[in-house]
């Protein structure tokens, strides 16, 4: 029996990109970000989900892929990563896509060293790069982001 795997895809211009929708807790409309002072580059600010505040980050910015304005457009996904929820702006949500375990292939037999990706899947439209949300944050972008949250809400 095949292992299948769901994710959700997003765009950032016409590039595709996507997430284990394990990791995936909802996907809203663009929201207003409050900056975020001391904040690593790649965060635009934080949102409020249900009281909890959560880093915006910008996936322009993250992935190497030309800034543009901001639109009311845009959507935002809420993820949880191994330590928090994150909220990623993206272009737009495609959509869920099912593949098989099997046609992912792993970031490390692509190339050493892929940066928050973490495997390449091949449709017959063309490939959709899946981020590893885990390896999103360097160690010191982990903690200037923390020091960053803590300074907004101090107790």
């Amino acid at each position: 029996m095949r292992e299948r795997e769901n994710y959700v895809v997003f765009l950032l211009d016409e590039k595709r990109y996507a997430l284990y929708l394990t990791a995936v807790e909802r996907v809203v409309h663009a929201v207003y970000v409050t900056p975020l002072a001391k904040a690593p580059d790649c965060v635009l600010g934080i949102v409020s989900l249900q009281g909890l505040v959560v880093p915006v980050f910008n996936m322009r910015r993250r992935f190497r892929v030309p800034e543009r304005e901001i639109g009311v457009a845009d959507q935002i996904i809420f993820a949880r990563t191994e330590r928090r929820v994150v909220a990623l702006w993206v272009d737009t949500v495609t959509g869920v896509i099912e593949c098989d375990a099997r046609d992912l292939t792993h970031s490390g037999n692509i190339l050493p060293n892929l940066d928050y990706v973490r495997g390449v899947i091949q449709l017959d439209d063309g490939l959709v790069l899946v981020h590893d949300l885990n390896a999103f944050l360097s160690l010191d972008e982990e903690q200037s982001l923390d020091g960053a949250l803590e300074a907004s809400h101090p107790l």
